[in-house]
């Protein structure tokens, strides 16, 4: 699927890439207008009215993925919500075999994430996903979300990369397109990145299910 020899730096995103997105899909489309329901005396279906309306309104820039906004846009403690569920943050049972033969293979691996950092922080202190990474970066400490240009830009100055010789690895296809535009030379879509949910479809990029088939890649060149 791709030249390995090509590639010395594969970029990762965290949620539904090498974690399991059921906890973030359970959370905000669950959790958060259940609790909203609750604190406000409404019912389920207002607070999910009010909820699918304040998302839209952001989507796809800094605040849709920050927990501070939410905190303050819902008043709720989002953090302390997370925290009550934290045995739902899971990783991909393939994605530590493919960090380790990325590694093995010389190429380094940075998390490219749109997570806010205390998000970040919880999902790796209750993970082994740190293990597998060379880099981490929250795309909150450019001030741009990966859809943004200006993210990519600081990204590539940060860690001296040529993007030519980069795959990224996604589960949104809008967000692969940003990294080709930004100069990223390889993409890759992820096609279950909810393990509850039926798999995506691809149009413009090619997606696996499973790393299981980079990984037979990875063993023959290496």
């Amino acid at each position: 699927m791709f030249p390995w020899n090509n590639i010395d730096t594969v970029l990762l995103d965290m949620d539904g890439t090498l974690l399991d997105l059921h906890f973030d899909n359970h959370f905000w489309l669950s959790v958060v207008p259940q609790s909203l329901s609750r604190e406000r005396g409404i019912s389920l279906e207002q607070a999910n009215a009010i909820v699918e309306i304040a998302y839209d309104k952001v989507f796809g820039t800094l605040e849709w993925y920050c927990i501070d906004y939410w905190a303050k846009e819902l008043n709720l403690n989002i953090l302390a919500l997370h925290q009550t569920m934290v045995d739902r943050i899971q990783l991909r049972q393939d994605s530590l075999p493919f960090l380790d033969a990325l590694g093995k293979a010389g190429k380094k691996r940075i998390l490219v994430t749109n997570a806010h950092p205390n998000s970040l922080a919880l999902k790796l202190e209750h993970t082994d996903l740190a293990t597998g990474l060379d880099a981490i970066i929250s795309s909150h400490e450019t001030g741009f979300p990966k859809e943004h240009p200006q993210f990519w830009a600081a990204l590539f100055n940060q860690y001296q990369l040529n993007p030519k010789r980069c795959l990224f690895i996604d589960d949104s296809e809008a967000i692969l397109a940003a990294a080709k535009l930004a100069g990223i030379h390889y993409q890759l879509g992820i096609k279950n990145p909810d393990s509850q949910k039926p798999h995506k479809i691809f149009t413009d990029f090619p997606a696996i299910d499973d790393y299981q088939h980079l990984l037979d890649e990875l063993n023959k060149q290496n």
